[in-house]
């Protein structure tokens, strides 16, 4: 006499209901989450300079933010620094080449690229 088994499809439905399946979405996203680095004086500087830097010469700039626990990278030119609102305005290397307007507070990492 065989035994008639519906492997884990009887486990399945019982236990994930979709609350569950969200919530554990939810664990895995906040596991990876990265707390926002300290910068002190001398690296807002170096930024700074880096940034006045590329708009003077016209070099891309590849830029790190920090949004909401990750880091994401953008490359482009500067195309304004606004100092009052301290807003920096990136015009991206993409096809499209939109302009990205990003807080000066939220970035973590500025770098140079020279053609």
């Amino acid at each position: 006499m065989s035994l008639r088994d519906r492997g884990k499809i009887k486990w399945h439905g019982a236990f994930f209901m979709p609350e569950h399946i969200a919530m554990l979405r939810g664990v895995t996203t906040d596991y990876y989450k990265l707390e926002k680095p300290i910068l002190d004086e001398y690296q807002i500087q170096e930024f700074e300079s880096k940034i006045c830097l590329a708009m003077e010469f016209a070099f891309l700039l590849q830029i790190t933010i920090w949004d909401d626990g990750f880091n994401k990278e953008y490359t482009g030119l500067a195309h304004r620094l606004d100092a009052i609102n301290k807003i920096i305005y990136l015009e991206l290397n993409t096809p499209e080449a939109c302009l990205m307007k990003m807080l000066f507070a939220d970035i973590v990492k500025v770098e140079v690229i020279e053609r």
